[in-house]
């Protein structure tokens, strides 16, 4: 079977090779998740710092080396270096089942980061190698799907291997073994070079004004969103609702952001120059929903609007980003923008919390109400500026998908 790409045709096993590495780029620190309250017992030699290095320090390195992926994608050989991060985080894994101390864990974890680093810049790379156009708009929105479907699936997963046995939660890290035989299949898809309409046949060089203006916006977005995530529980306590309605959320969260993936096209096709401020809207709307309303089927209402708004963003910053650039440095481009992701992730319980602190405001609803109101002011500025190339979708981006 032969899978169209706007500028030729792959086989289907390339293009499922293609998703397995968006599917692994979800992994790092997940197997932790499930044992973090339990670290202490599991390893009571261990300080405060030492736990709090493990959660950490895999996430800090993978950020440089999302940098030095993109850097040298732009150098050829990008398959093998992908095979290099792929190899890297697998032999990590494997550490990670048999290490016997923390301090052994915590190497392992920082070695996962490296290789996870040099992976995650081709779970969008490949994607714009192969593809352009609609075709390629689509398979970045399968693309985000895949990702986050595969994190909810496998932190599922986790969460009941790490009731039987805590190394056996690490076999997750496995998972890349997958993707590296599944490469086999990309060696012999040849990428077609780009039509002549193409966009990024126009560039020259990466277009450094309008990558920055993505990367803003991807940081906005993604850093007001992660407070779901990091600061649900604290607010379910303040209701006095359950603990368990926070996993169940978290989940139809990122199942949230999943589905806009299949039908992006359809979307951008009806909202045009409005897709990028309704998206906006969803997620005020949604945090408003989580933040102010203590009532649980309108929390789970809001978790959902939001995902649904970040949901559509994320493949749009991405295939913008691939526009800006000449085909040989996309993957350069990409980086990134990708590195703002993990930065957002780092430093957003951070900076929320020293905020919250200086405005003497607790973590349950003010997290949610100060993320809803700066998205808020974006959105604004995506409303009035809606013909322009970050905060909107211009003319030229149509003519591009058609």
């Amino acid at each position: 079977m032969k899978i169209f790409t706007g500028k030729g045709y792959i086989s289907l096993l390339a293009l499922v090779a293609i998703w397995s590495v968006s599917a692994v780029t979800s992994l790092p620190g997940l197997a932790i998740s499930p044992i973090l309250e339990d670290l202490s017992r599991i390893f009571p030699s261990a300080s405060q710092l030492e736990i709090q290095m493990l959660t950490s320090l895999p996430s800090l390195l993978i950020i440089p080396f999302v940098l030095l992926s993109g850097w040298l994608s732009s150098r050829g050989e990008s398959l093998k270096l992908l095979a290099v991060g792929l190899a890297i985080f697998f032999a990590s894994g494997m550490m990670c089942i048999f290490a016997k101390d923390i301090r052994l864990l915590i190497v392992a974890s920082c070695i996962m980061g490296a290789g996870a680093g040099i992976a995650v810049p081709y779970s969008t790379g490949l994607v714009v190698r192969y593809f352009t156009g609609d075709s390629r708009v689509r398979q970045l929105g399968i693309s985000s799907a895949v990702n986050n479907l595969s994190l909810v699936l496998a932190t599922a997963a986790v969460g009941w291997i790490a009731t039987r046995d805590w190394h056996l939660a690490f076999t997750v890290y496995l998972l890349p073994a997958v993707s590296m035989v599944m490469l086999l299949a990309l060696r012999n898809a040849k990428s077609a070079p780009e039509p002549k309409e193409s966009d990024q046949l126009r560039q020259s060089k990466i277009h450094w004004k309008r990558l920055t203006g993505l990367s803003v916006l991807y940081f906005v977005t993604t850093f007001t969103t992660l407070v779901i995530t990091f600061y649900l529980s604290f607010l379910l306590e303040k209701y006095h609702f359950p603990q368990e309605f926070s996993s169940v959320m978290i989940s139809l969260f990122f199942l949230a952001i999943m589905i806009p993936g299949f039908i992006l096209n359809g979307i951008i096709r009806r909202l045009r120059s409005m897709t990028i401020f309704v998206s906006l809207l969803f997620i005020v709307l949604g945090l408003l929903l989580v933040g102010t309303v203590p009532d649980i089927p309108l929390m789970t209402l809001g978790v959902i609007l939001t995902g649904i708004g970040y949901g559509v963003l994320q493949p749009i910053i991405y295939d913008k980003t691939a526009i800006i650039a000449p085909p040989e440095a996309a993957t350069k481009a990409l980086s990134v923008v990708m590195t703002v992701n993990y930065v957002a992730v780092v430093v957003c319980p951070f900076v929320v919390d020293f905020v919250a602190k200086i405005m003497g405001q607790n973590r349950s609803t003010f997290p949610f109400v100060a993320s809803a109101v700066l998205v808020a002011m974006v959105a604004l500025l995506s409303l009035i500026l809606r013909k322009s190339f970050v905060l909107g979708l211009d003319e030229s981006y149509y003519s591009a998908k058609k």
